[in-house]
């Protein structure tokens, strides 16, 4: 699996949906947020490639997804990721 370009599709729906995506240092991995009426997705710049797709995954399906813009590919990793959040969260 090649999370650079998971990571670049992933943008580029952020793009087509009006959603900002800033890659800062600092003490967090990612989400999402509304900042000045502004939706943004903050990402940690310093995470390796398969982490930030699962921030940028985890941020987007936070906003709320029109599951009709993702394609099969990227709905299937978003959907995986999903399901792995779910499961930790079961476990704690």
């Amino acid at each position: 699996m090649n999370y650079t370009h998971i990571v670049g599709d992933l943008e580029l729906l952020a793009k087509q949906l009006e959603i900002n995506i800033r890659y800062e240092k600092g003490d967090f991995e990612g989400g999402f947020c509304v900042l000045k009426d502004k939706k943004v997705v903050v990402v940690n710049k310093r995470l390796l490639d398969s982490r930030k797709a699962t921030a940028l995954a985890l941020a987007l399906n936070d906003y709320g997804l029109n599951w009709d813009q993702v394609n099969g590919k990227l709905r299937t990793f978003i959907e995986d990721e999903i399901a792995k959040q779910r499961k930790a969260e079961k476990i704690q």
